[in-house]
């Protein structure tokens, strides 16, 4: 099965931000994409749901009370 691609605006959805956010995540190269290279236009890009889910996960953190 191919792999699902996320636009910018569903990332930003589903992370709750805004897409500069998440221009930033990928200028930082914390959130990988696929370029879709769509001729002489502006590339598209998109953003596995694999690698948003991986995404997330790297970024939980356990709560103080847990912790102990």
């Amino acid at each position: 099965m191919p792999a699902r691609l996320l636009s910018i605006p569903a990332v930003a959805a589903a992370l709750d931000v805004d897409r500069r956010t998440v221009y930033r995540f990928i200028a930082a190269g914390d959130l990988p994409v696929v370029d879709l290279h769509t001729g002489t236009q502006r590339s598209r890009v998109r953003v596995p749901a694999a690698e948003l889910e991986e995404f997330i996960a790297s970024r939980l953190v356990a709560s103080p009370r847990a912790r102990r």
